[in-house]
């Protein structure tokens, strides 16, 4: 990062159709987490989104609904806004991709690339609904996979095996709208020439970290040590969209158009504040771009989205930040058991700010998807939050105010080498913030909140008053600079409790500058309330408010679906018995060492730390993750495996991990559990 320069920061476009959950949450509170942190270093920073508004769902779903496309997105937009400001989510623009500014940066962009050479048409086979009378795009198209032979899977990937495909190559295929099998017709379509592009994107991901290395070694493996595929970019109607240019019932792909949409926010938002959108969007010079968005849309922003911008005028983003999924205690989200808790249920039950801070405990830089443990969340936000920085605040306030007529005095001199303890962090949690580091940023601040503790319990000062109240006005005076500095540190995380810290405190409104051990000869404000500590029932208490709200507003025809009803798990492999599990011997193994294999292609070689012995173990998953991004993990390990010899070595075991579509995930463990220790 420069931070000469200007800096605009995007989330992917929410779509409007449908409430925001706590799963979408991660993704704009981590945004906002890195836009504030910016902003407190005084960087000109801008953070900007809008409604994804295009495509088939939009168009069907407004007519169901009896209402235009136009009334259902604002309808959408407006809800959304005010979901993400109850979560403290400050946009500078949130704006919509039905506009004019975007429509104007889609035709520019689709112009320029055919002025590189890079758009063709030609006739498709596509299936198309008699019944309905509309050619039925990827998600309206539902069959058999043609590869794994999973049933009900849609006309573009399979979501078991992976596979991509078109909709015709689906088996049985059946029209998701009405339920007919399609026919087949050939229509006439706009193509982007994604093959010719190869080179500039893999140039594009080599440099300059423009994306994190396990995205990276993911997009090569994926795609980029194949043929790309040319991109169809054209939709037929009806369609709630653009036109292309010079036709009458063709539109842009809603893919083509919807991340333009950050460049017509920006024109939007530019021309309201007399600024050049320009300097955004045409120069390397002048400003960054930094896209935040989930791994299940990688390839679109990490190989068209530059291809798109590279070859028609336009800068390419200089970092595309990707995150995994959120799991509610270990599983996927569901409506069944209210673990599909919208912004909205929570907002009702829990405070917005402790989910903030969760989520910031928990993500890193990479695409590793993050796992809300319900009973983790109640125990890390008390621990960590409330019992450390909300308890210093309040209990140093409380005595400062009860016993000493609210005034500060000088700081307490034996203070100081606590100071500069804590301080020794302070630069180390602002490069974990600009590096989406936010679980060590958490993990550094709460050291920082203990230092603060300890120095208050050790120094007593409702010892100290009896035979010193001046005395115990520095040691409280001291205490309240650790409350303002961890005002400062907290404040990108949890914007709401540090302003009441800085109002509590008689202070303005703090910046990254302001961090310093200084406060003395004030008198403070009264106190205001910084946050309550959760307890599991009101957890509990508002999962099953979520699973009543789902289950009233299902329809009474799919009460007893496959999506409400009761979870039945299909057998995917023979019944064994007990004993026959019994004896896996698994392992919670430390990853000492992690390093690739030279000569092989998809090994990495890990060096497992077992507590009384260590192992070494060949692993395929290099393609998957970074070396660096595995050490000092704690995985799973099947340690009974009866070795085998291989030409790099001998692997003495195997570590457990998950697969999936969007890649391969190494199991772990509660890094309270100890190398060596047994799995059952």
């Amino acid at each position: 990062m420069t931070p000469e320069k200007r800096l605009l920061v995007t989330s992917a476009l929410p779509y409007a159709n449908g409430d925001i959950h706590i799963g979408h949450l991660v993704e704009y509170i981590q945004t906002d987490i890195f836009v504030r942190f910016h902003k407190l270093m005084g960087r000109d920073t801008i953070y900007m989104c809008a409604s994804d508004t295009h495509g088939t769902p939009i168009e069907i779903k407004a007519g169901q609904l009896g209402v235009t496309p136009e009334e259902l997105v604002s309808k959408y937009n407006q809800e959304h806004l005010a979901d993400f400001t109850k979560f403290g989510v400050s946009f500078d623009l949130f704006y919509t991709t039905h506009s004019p500014e975007t429509e104007h940066h889609a035709v520019a962009i689709y112009e320029g690339l055919q002025k590189s050479g890079l758009i063709y048409t030609k006739d498709v086979d596509l299936v198309y609904c008699e019944h309905d009378q509309r050619f039925l795009p990827d998600r309206y198209v539902r069959g058999t996979c043609p590869k794994c032979d999973a049933e009900e899977q849609f006309g573009d990937n399979c979501e078991v095996c992976g596979t991509t495909y078109d909709p015709t190559d689906l088996v049985e295929p059946h029209c998701s709208i009405c339920g007919n099998p399609p026919v087949r017709r050939m229509s006439k379509h706009y193509f982007f020439q994604l093959s010719k592009c190869k080179e500039q994107i893999a140039g594009w991901i080599d440099a300059d970290d423009h994306v994190h290395p396990t995205t990276a070694n993911w997009l090569k493996g994926a795609f980029l040590d194949g043929d790309l595929r040319d991109w169809d970019i054209s939709r037929d109607a009806p369609y709630f969209g653009f036109k292309v240019p010079g036709e009458t019932d063709k539109y842009f792909y809603v893919w083509l158009d919807a991340p333009v949409g950050y460049i017509g926010t920006t024109q939007k938002y530019c021309d309201d504040k007399g600024l050049d959108a320009a300097d955004y969007w045409k120069s390397d010079d002048k400003a960054e771009v930094v896209h935040v968005i989930g791994k299940d849309i990688a390839y679109f922003h990490c190989l068209f989205w530059p291809a798109m911008l590279g070859h028609s005028g336009y800068r390419t983003p200089d970092r595309v930040q990707v995150h995994g999924f959120l799991t509610v205690d270990g599983t996927k989200m569901s409506k069944r058991t209210g673990t599909a808790v919208t912004a909205k249920t929570y907002a009702e039950h829990l405070d917005p700010q402790l989910l903030r801070f969760y989520y910031a405990s928990k993500l890193g830089p990479t695409n590793a998807d993050l796992d809300l443990n319900l009973e983790d969340f109640v125990n890390r936000v008390n621990a960590d939050l409330v019992n450390k920085a909300a308890n210093l605040a309040s209990r140093a306030h409380a005595f400062v105010t009860r016993k000493l007529d609210g005034k500060l005095g000088d700081a307490d001199a034996e203070a100081k080498p606590v100071f500069e303890d804590a301080a020794t962090r302070f630069e180390a949690i602002g490069e974990a913030y600009a590096g989406f580091e936010f679980a060590k940023a958490v993990r550094l601040i709460s050291e920082v909140a203990e230092l603060g503790n300890k120095y208050f319990q050790d120094r007593a000062p409702f010892h100290v008053i009896k035979d010193d109240p001046e005395e115990a006005r520095r040691i409280c005076t001291a205490a309240m600079s650790f409350v303002k500095v961890l005002a400062i540190l907290l404040k990108p995380i949890v914007p709401e409790m540090s302003a009441r810290m800085e109002r509590s405190l008689g202070l303005g409104d703090l910046a990254w500058t302001d961090l310093a051990f200084d406060i003395q000869n004030q008198d403070l404000a009264p106190f205001e309330r910084l946050a309550d500590r959760i307890k599991l029932k009101a957890v509990q208490k508002m999962i099953e408010a979520q699973r009543v709200a789902h289950e009233a507003a299902a329809p009474a025809e799919s009460k007893a679906g496959a999506d409400d009803g009761p979870w039945t798990p299909k057998p995917v492999a023979d019944e064994i018995s007990f004993d026959d599990f019994a004896k896996l011997d698994l392992r919670v193994a430390l990853v000492k060492e992690a390093s690739p294999v030279e000569g092989a292609d998809k090994l990495l070689r890990l060096l497992l730390d077992l507590g009384d012995h260590e192992r070494q173990v060949f692993a395929g998953m290099k393609a998957h993750y970074d070396p660096a991004d595995l050490q000092g993990r704690k995985v799973i390990a099947v340690v009974n495996l009866a070795p085998r010899k291989m030409r790099f070595g001998v692997s003495e075991g195997m570590v457990l991990a998950a697969t999936s579509p969007s890649g391969v995930f190494v199991l772990g463990t509660d890094d309270r559990a100890l190398p060596g220790a047994k799995v059952s």
